[in-house]
């Protein structure tokens, strides 16, 4: 798949879907380090390009724990000084894929924006991850997940109906709508390319990609179905067999038994009067359907109510703390959780029947010297010395 001009040297010996495909990773906080660890676990060869004055990030991680960091060669750069801009142009052009992070702008102010790099490489697939895109009036403003979020109108849809809104971790628009939507175009820019030869930008934005991921909602909403009021849904808690309960050991269950025949299941487990199965879609029935659900889940403990539905259909499950996720059975089975040196991780996802894909492991000592990196870019020892005499690599 790869149309880079140049070529970069020889592999590193990846397996995975992505093998042989060279990626330059520019540093930041994220979405965007995330995207560079799938990809590089699906086999690409990822070049993280660091700030050789970076300062610590507001939440600094052991680099045994830092998946910022792992699975990519790390090269120093002093991206102020023109030879350092000019190393990271020449390195480009020996890339597949570029993926970055930063506000619109701070890449041109670099000389490194995409007009200048797919001059240099023009088969290069130029990814950008914003909060707000490219252009428009928010395009140049800082956010987090929660501010893209409630841009999006999908903050104000999460919660209960008589409390606030409840930030989902930083899941729906960094690693949902920001991390895998940034993959996605990449790869259908990679196969566009396999057919034309030619590279082009990549313009993903977390709020519009957070958007997209509640589609349905908003197609829910249009028909009728879904009420833009929180907590009043099948999917948001207004629906008593769609919620999570307490029970006896104040543990919790999930119950999600949309469907008639999954909840008349749980219904003859818990067991429900049958007039609430034969009512389950009457919304006049569910305050008195939720209060006594409530009151015969309080009557066992989670685990107790894990053994009697877990080889059922009726969508009941324990919720499980991450800890405790690990060591589940399933789980256990599927290897759906891996120890990576010092650290216990979700195993690399999805899985491929013909090429397995690596763990990646925290940078070793060839992942960080600048003469290994540079010379699988061609950069001869000659110029790697005068690069590190006049500054512009960092250690």
């Amino acid at each position: 798949m790869s149309g880079s001009p140049t070529g970069a040297g020889a592999s590193t010996g990846k397996t995975g879907p992505l093998a042989g495909l060279k990626v330059i990773e520019m540093a930041g906080l994220g979405p965007v380090p995330l995207a560079a660890l799938m990809l590089s676990e699906m086999g690409a060869d990822v070049l993280r390009i660091e700030r050789a004055d970076a300062s610590q990030p507001l939440l600094s991680l052991p680099e045994q724990y830092d998946l910022d960091r792992h699975g990519r060669s790390i090269l120093k750069l002093d991206l102020k000084n023109q030879a350092g801009a000019e190393l990271l142009l020449r390195l480009a052009a020996g890339a597949d894929v570029l993926v970055e992070g930063f506000r619109p702008g701070v890449m041109e102010r670099r000389g490194l924006g995409p007009d200048a790099v797919l001059q240099r490489n023009p088969a290069l697939i130029y990814g950008r991850l914003t909060g707000f895109g490219q252009d428009g009036p928010l395009s140049g403003r800082a956010g987090h997940d929660i501010t893209y979020l409630a841009y999006a109108g999908l903050l104000h849809a999460i919660g209960r109906q008589d409390a606030p809104p409840v930030p989902p971790l930083n899941l729906v628009a960094d690693q949902g709508g920001g991390a895998m939507m940034l993959i996605a175009g990449v790869l259908a820019a990679l196969f566009q390319r396999s057919r034309s030869g030619k590279g082009q930008v990549v313009d993903a934005s977390m709020i519009e990609g957070a958007s997209m991921l509640a589609a349905p909602i908003h197609a829910y909403m249009a028909a009728g179905l879904w009420s833009d009021r929180r907590g009043e849904n099948l999917l948001d808690s207004g629906a008593p067999f769609y919620d999570t309960y307490e029970t006896a050991d104040a543990r919790h269950i999930a119950v999600g038994c949309l469907e008639p025949r999954f909840f008349a299941e749980f219904a003859r487990l818990l067991p429900l009067d049958e007039h609430f199965v034969r009512s389950q879609y009457e919304k006049s029935s569910w305050p008195a359907m939720r209060a006594a659900i409530a009151g015969r889940i309080k009557e066992k403990t989670r685990d107790e109510w894990a053994t009697l539905f877990t080889v059922t259909d009726a969508c009941v499950a324990p919720v499980l703390s991450l800890v405790e996720a690990r060591n589940h059975p399933h789980n256990r089975a599927r290897r759906s959780f891996v120890r990576s040196g010092e650290l216990d991780r979700p195993a690399p996802a999805p899985r491929f029947s013909q090429n397995p894909q690596t763990l990646s492991a925290a940078p070793d000592v060839a992942d960080r010297e600048p003469a290994d990196i540079l010379t699988r870019f061609g950069v001869s020892e000659d110029e790697i010395a005068a690069l590190a005499k006049a500054g512009v690599l960092g250690r």
